[in-house]
């Protein structure tokens, strides 16, 4: 019972920060994406550049950060070659979450140097949605 009610509250908290954070500038629109796995990337970023052609000037920053235990993954650099390259190309910044990397004993350095170590990939959410960044965990 007491596991629900953390994740209801936890819920009404997220869903009435993301609703305020959403104010963003008229002058672009800034997107951020927080996942868990690696296989999503390819949507996310079909996802940015449909998101590309629509806002056409207004295109902002799009961001990609990945936490979990997924970011074992972000070390096999043959495999997120393809990632990064479509991330490059659809113009997504791929963030690796430092937490997690702590947490799930992964060497930074392992990380492919194309993507920046955020030291709280949750915070860094929460910081970019108080900037007005529109925001979604996958």
């Amino acid at each position: 019972m007491k596991k629900i009610a953390l994740i209801f509250a936890t819920f009404i908290m997220l869903f009435s920060l993301n609703t305020h954070a959403q104010q963003h500038s008229p002058d672009k629109n800034n997107y951020v994406v927080l996942t868990k796995k690696i296989p999503q990337l390819q949507p996310i970023f079909i996802t940015a550049e449909e998101l590309k052609s629509e806002d056409g000037n207004n295109f902002g920053d799009y961001q990609v950060i990945v936490c979990g235990q997924t970011v074992k993954g972000l070390t096999d650099k043959a495999a997120m070659k393809k990632f990064i390259d479509h991330a490059e190309k659809a113009g997504v910044a791929l963030k690796a979450c430092g937490f997690s990397l702590k947490k799930f004993g992964v060497d930074p350095n392992e990380i492919p140097s194309e993507m920046e170590i955020v030291e709280n990939g949750i915070l860094h959410n929460f910081q970019l949605q108080k900037k007005g960044y529109f925001s979604i965990e996958l």
